[in-house]
């Protein structure tokens, strides 16, 4: 009997710490004027399951190692089983031997109209188009997954934005907005993926490395010289810039990591920061009024 009780733990242990992530999912309806209609929770609770279930990856991850995100669906319109909305997604990453969580993933994707029957199965199938509903969730899943790998291991995040890639040639055949090929300045999901698996911007990689895990992890042990090794690599996307100004990826890594870099030299010790504060000046005008804040 001890042993069969053992056994049973050993398998619910096993099957809990095997899941990546540990998301919070919302729908918000309340621009519907329907909000506490009964289709909008089901499909909460099923997303949630969804998510924090499914096996996206052959890693096992402990249960302390779950990514933690989250995604907020907000629902501008419905009729019958067609819905109008947006998702927010974020996720963050632990810091090492602190509490605090560094943002690495922060997405507004405006181009998310999908159907959903209550009750209706949700499965991912990693070679074949289900639903815009399921691709446009498991391409964010596994943006997310890529971000992280990335700032543990440098280019640790490619099998993930390779899978999150195939989504995208899929899905494109649905006409569903978002999957199209990148015109312009798009701000899709398709430009996101070709533009960080593209050699033009390969120091993305490089620096989500190096700002986590030879910055960050290293700031608890000695704040000045994980500031200096933050300033090293956020200065290698003044290169980027220079190749492709104004980017839309380096949009994205701003709407991540601005608040934090302005919180980080903020305060002492005192690292030289005047050509930091330069670079981020040109590269990400739009943060300006937080880069006025750097003194340190």
């Amino acid at each position: 009997m001890r042993r069969l009780i053992f056994l049973a733990v050993l398998l619910i242990s096993f099957s809990v710490g095997s899941q990546e992530l540990n998301c919070k999912l919302v729908v918000n309806a309340q621009q519907t004027g329907n909000e506490n209609v009964q289709v909008f929770k089901t499909l909460e609770k099923q997303l949630n399951e969804f998510v924090n279930n499914t096996r996206w990856t052959s890693k096992i991850f402990k249960i302390q190692e779950r990514i933690e995100c989250s995604m907020v669906i907000n629902v501008q319109n419905y009729q019958s089983d067609s819905f109008q909305a947006s998702i927010q997604v974020q996720s963050a990453r632990p810091v090492h031997n602190t509490f605090y969580a560094s943002s690495l993933y922060n997405f507004n994707d405006k181009d998310f109209n999908f159907n959903y029957l209550e009750y209706q199965n949700l499965n991912f199938n990693t070679t074949q188009f289900e639903s815009n509903l399921v691709s446009v969730i498991a391409f964010h899943v596994y943006m997310i997954l890529g971000m992280d790998a990335d700032s543990f291991e440098l280019d640790g995040g490619d099998i993930y934005y390779k899978q999150a890639r195939d989504i995208v040639s899929y899905s494109q055949q649905s006409n569903f907005k978002g999957w199209e090929p990148p015109k312009g300045g798009a701000q899709t999901r398709s430009a996101l993926i070709k533009n960080i698996l593209s050699p033009t911007f390969k120091e993305i990689h490089s620096v989500l490395f190096n700002y986590h895990f030879k910055g960050l992890d290293l700031m608890a042990k000695d704040v000045k010289k994980g500031k200096t090794a933050i300033v090293s690599s956020l200065m290698e996307l003044e290169s980027l810039n220079k190749r492709r100004p104004n980017s839309f990826l380096l949009r994205v890594f701003f709407d991540a990591k601005a608040d934090e870099i302005s919180d980080i030299f903020s305060g002492g010790p005192n690292v030289n920061i005047a050509d930091l504060v330069s670079m981020l000046s040109k590269v990400a005008p739009m943060h300006s009024n937080k880069w006025k804040n750097i003194k340190f």
